[in-house]
């Protein structure tokens, strides 16, 4: 990264666009929020449609759309039809009515889901035939392959069907979410002349059959090789087993999408637990927002449903293809190697490696660990020697997504076993992690674990682990501080960093930090940490503040940030007003970015790229120039008003030189020098992809970081 962090001279530049007191409902000053994830989205298909991607890599990013499009629709989606359903009239930060915003959607979804299924369907599906791996339609079977089929179906299918037919005495089912179904239509069978049905009358009747999911979705052909058929065409080609001496019509599959977002009022809950357990059984049967429908359904069976389910014709998306390809990371299980990116090969950092106590490195010096470039055996190992130390007396540690197998939360139980003061803040409200949260939060309580859950209106999503060690006559504190969750899986695919530090001030405000999330304490001030609601946003506003004022003084200025989104309004003012002052300005930015980077007069030096490749980017890095006494953070917070001011955050300064110098001369230089994974995003809200130019290498700055990161510059 160049050191030439330098101003524009005010009289080089266009004339400064005036800024209204306040950004919001302005369409010219901000890109809407749901179209900037929506164009995520959009950069993850195209991962899929690049033919240099190994074939089970492009099954895995049409997996992950399929997934992230689920998720939109129950969280964003039901978001904006419930405040429509409420006569919530505000507009977005960008100035969108509800109704602006759901067409919008449409208007982006309909285009992206067809060509997610016409890359899976004339890309993906015939690479992978020609490598082996083959979904067919039942319809091309042999009779000896049918026969076998018909055996599984009857050991391992039809016990677990259900049919649920529709009439005066059977009401429309309760569909759940997400869950693949099949519609059909039954009738009597006349035989002789004579109806089998007792009204003595042939009407046909609609029936559901949900897909059962715990059946696999892709069922093998034979015992060997990789052909498969999808379930739901088992079933229906079987479906007349279902009814026997009735007649069964086509069978046509459907899916829909409900409301998922667990709104839990905590001023309401006098046992937050079981108050989660039980809102987590209505998320089943949320109100629907959403109808998926094989192209070829009836119009009038499509009718049917969306009436039943109180849709209206624009919550209807046809799919030409499989739908839920979510299922298709079954593929990706499959032992073929060849057809995936090689494994990233892990380091451990040269400090630690042979050390006989991770205690005794980090009293003498911070270390940085970069997953998954950096094992994530480091962290693990740091806290079973705290769980095991006999000097160690008291673990506090903040657990949001730990996952079902996670050893993190089996060392906090060895360590109350061990008779230490073990105290986990475990954030029940974490989405879709909820019931896994619920069973670590159950488990460390029965083993004497001292259990919160957090605070009130809050959702706690730092990421922190404080160990108080008796060091002669002494306590001294060391502190783990991320920007990734203590979960070893997501360790592996999400780039995240650690910080692992002795510095008495991060462990006093640590001990600050716990007694706020566990007690009633009010603490204001911090020593070296940022903490939101507390303090975190007054603090990032006065970092890119001070740069602002650093360049109208003719100082060196620079701000480069790398984090998830940016979509706090008075965040993107405070770097508007930056950029006027010609503060020069690169944001790295994974997905949502409301901002509008290089607008003349309002933006002009400020760029903007995302980094989308076989890892997604979670890491968090802020550096500012500071009129040459450069400053760098990390922590778990984004620029976005939720991180700032609904949830428990932490930034902290990284004041080792040499992994300062790691930060902002090897990690962001790489971000901002890939020509392979990046898009830069244009005024106009949409993505271009990042070209070398004529003789320029390429360059990915993933591939760059495996097994060569040393943490030092």
């Amino acid at each position: 990264m160049s050191d030439a962090e330098t101003t524009v001279p005010v009289g080089e530049r266009e004339a400064k666009v005036a800024l209204p007191p306040s950004l919001r409902h302005s369409r010219e000053l901000l890109i809407n929020r749901e179209a900037s994830l929506l164009e995520f989205f959009r950069r993850v298909l195209e991962e899929a449609q690049d033919e240099e991607q190994p074939l089970l890599e492009r099954v895995k990013f049409l997996s992950i759309f399929s997934s992230n499009l689920d998720e939109f629709f129950m969280i964003r989606v039901s978001g904006i039809k419930e405040e429509l359903d409420q006569e919530v009239v505000s507009p977005t930060s960008d100035g969108l009515m509800p109704e602006e915003q759901l067409k919008l959607i449409r208007d982006y979804v309909v285009p992206m889901t067809a060509e997610h299924s016409r890359t899976l369907r004339e890309e993906v599906l015939p690479r992978l035939r020609a490598a082996g791996i083959e979904i067919v339609s039942y319809d091309s079977l042999d009779e000896a392959e049918r026969a076998a089929l018909k055996d599984y179906f009857d050991d391992h299918v039809f016990p677990v069907l259900t049919p649920q037919g529709v009439d005066p005495g059977h009401p429309f089912p309760n569909i759940s979410n997400l869950s693949l179904n099949l519609g059909l239509m039954v009738a009597p069978v006349v035989e002789h002349g004579i109806t089998r049905s007792l009204t003595g009358k042939i009407e046909p009747r609609f029936v559901r059959i949900k897909v059962p999911p715990l059946v696999p979705r892709l069922v093998r052909i034979g015992k060997k090789g990789s052909r498969y058929v999808l379930v739901e065409e088992l079933i229906a080609a079987n479906v007349s087993e279902l009814f026997p001496r009735m007649s069964a019509g086509r069978c046509y599959a459907f899916r829909i999408t409900r409301d998922a977002d667990i709104e839990l009022r905590d001023y309401e809950a006098d046992d937050l637990l079981r108050s989660m357990e039980q809102t987590l059984r209505k998320r089943r049967l949320g109100e629907p927002v959403r109808l998926e429908v094989a192209r070829e359904m009836p119009r009038a069976m499509v009718a049917y449903l969306r009436d039943h389910l109180k849709l209206d014709e624009d919550d209807v998306y046809p799919v030409d293809g499989v739908l839920g390809a979510g299922d298709l990371m079954q593929l990706y299980a499959l032992g073929r190697p060849e057809l995936k990116d090689k494994p990233a090969e892990a380091t451990v950092p040269a400090v630690l490696e042979g050390a006989e106590s991770v205690f005794d490195v980090v009293r003498a010096q911070d270390v940085l660990l970069h997953h998954p470039y950096t094992s994530y055996e480091t962290v693990i190992n740091f806290m079973e020697e705290a769980a095991r130390d006999p000097d160690v007396v008291a673990i506090k540690m903040c657990l949001y997504r730990t996952g079902h197998d996670s050893p993190i939360p089996k060392t906090l139980i060895e360590a109350s076993e061990q008779e230490k003061q073990v105290t986990a803040l475990v954030e029940l409200k974490a989405r879709f992690d909820e019931e896994a949260n619920i069973e670590w939060a159950k488990r460390l309580e029965e083993a004497g674990v001292h259990v919160v859950y957090g605070l009130l209106g809050l959702k706690t999503h730092c990421k922190v682990a404080l160990v108080v060690r008796r060091e002669g006559e002494n306590l001294r504190r060391y502190v783990h501080l991320a920007t990734g969750n203590y979960n070893p899986v997501t360790a592996g695919v999400y780039t995240d960093l650690g910080l692992l530090t002795a510095d008495e001030e991060i462990g006093e405000d640590a001990s600050d930090l716990f007694n706020y999330l566990t007690g009633f304490s009010r603490q204001k001030e911090y020593l070296k940490l940022s903490v939101a609601p507390v303090n975190l946003r007054e603090k990032m506003i006065a970092l890119i503040n001070r740069e602002r004022d650093h360049a109208l003084a003719g100082r060196p200025a620079r701000i480069v940030a790398k984090n998830n989104r940016v979509a706090d309004v008075e965040v993107i003012r405070a770097l508007y007003e930056a950029s006027q002052a010609g503060v020069p300005i690169e944001l790295i930015v994974r997905g949502i970015c409301m901002l509008r980077p290089g607008v003349a007069g309002l933006s002009e030096t400020i760029r903007v790229r995302s980094i989308v490749g076989r890892l997604l980017e979670h890491s968090r890095i802020y550096y500012f120039a500071n009129g040459g006494d450069e400053e760098v953070y990390t922590g778990s917070a984004d620029w976005m008003t939720r991180n700032l001011d609904r949830r428990v955050e932490v930034i902290a300064p990284v004041t080792d030189p040499s992994l300062r110098r790691y930060l902002k001369d090897v990690a962001l230089d790489a971000y901002l020098r890939d020509n392979v994974k990046a898009r830069e995003l244009r005024p106009d809200g949409s993505y271009v992809r990042v070209r070398p130019a004529p003789g320029e290498p390429r360059f990915d700055s993933q591939s760059h970081f495996e097994g060569s990161v040393s943490l030092k510059a």
